[in-house]
């Protein structure tokens, strides 16, 4: 997963592509399940008629098994309506290609990157993304999995630390 990011940004560097960030806000909570999933009532829910029943989930949440799974399931369908194809060696990279327009999304949990070379379309992705998803513009990517992106464009050089 890190190397797929790591090249993505040197081609990003090398083309001097934007490079620009987006939070999805409590990404679990969209996937949607696929199975009857059931859990106790949550503590202070519950009364005294209701002491003996379960809640039947609609959606994921955190803590789940299938979270992880679902919401990715959940993203992945909604981008490729977008025109998105998934990386089938890496499953959290998806490529769009339209003339000599290009755009990357790279998907770590709830943290997106989005790479290209034309502003108008990164900022129609950004908007449909946040017409799917509750999601947090974050600009211009400064860090990724906890690591630093120093980005010199005038050299076309980017530095991670």
């Amino acid at each position: 997963m890190f190397k797929s990011i790591r090249i993505l940004l040197a081609i990003a560097a090398f083309h001097d592509y934007e490079i620009w960030q987006m939070d999805v806000k409590t990404a679990f909570l969209n996937g949607k399940l696929e199975e009857d999933v059931y859990m106790t009532q949550p503590e202070g829910f519950v009364t005294l008629e209701n002491a003996g029943k379960v809640c039947k989930l609609q959606r994921s949440i955190y803590g789940l098994k299938q979270a992880s799974r679902s919401w990715n399931l959940r993203f992945k369908d909604a981008i490729k309506e977008f025109g998105f194809i998934r990386n089938e060696d890496e499953h959290c990279v998806y490529k769009k290609f339209s003339g000599s327009i290009v755009s990357f999304l790279i998907l770590y949990v709830d943290d997106i990157l989005i790479i290209g070379n034309d502003i108008p379309t990164l900022q129609s992705i950004k908007t449909w993304l946040s017409s799917c998803f509750s999601m947090k513009d974050l600009g211009e990517a400064a860090y990724i999995l906890g690591v630093k992106i120093y980005r010199d464009r005038s050299r076309r050089l980017l530095g991670l630390s």
